[in-house]
């Protein structure tokens, strides 16, 4: 679980990166997962978008999604989404600490 201050950095962080998963009319597919999954291990912070033919809203598919690649969702706005997992073997982002 992310805290507010983690998940406002890994906005922050992804306001540069390019969008890679797309959900179209076909809705949510096997291949769109497995795309998903294998773009969270290489890079830990993905974007994705809802196609507007798309049946689903994209926080319907960024939950379906998360659930399925075992992530988190940082973000959705409009047709956007963010999602996250830290790579438990080579970690690229370093979050900041959570207060305990």
């Amino acid at each position: 679980m992310l805290t507010s201050k983690q998940r406002a950095y890994l906005r922050s962080l992804a306001n540069t990166i390019d969008t890679i998963v797309h959900v179209g009319k076909g809705g949510m597919t096997d291949q769109i997962i497995k795309q998903a999954d294998d773009a969270l291990t290489a890079r830990e912070l993905i974007k994705g978008k809802c196609l507007e033919n798309s049946p689903l809203t994209s926080r319907e598919a960024a939950d379906l999604i998360a659930d399925a690649t075992a992530s988190d969702v940082v973000q959705v706005i409009g047709s956007k989404f963010v999602l996250y997992r830290p790579n438990p073997d080579e970690p690229v982002i370093k979050l900041p600490k959570s207060k305990k």
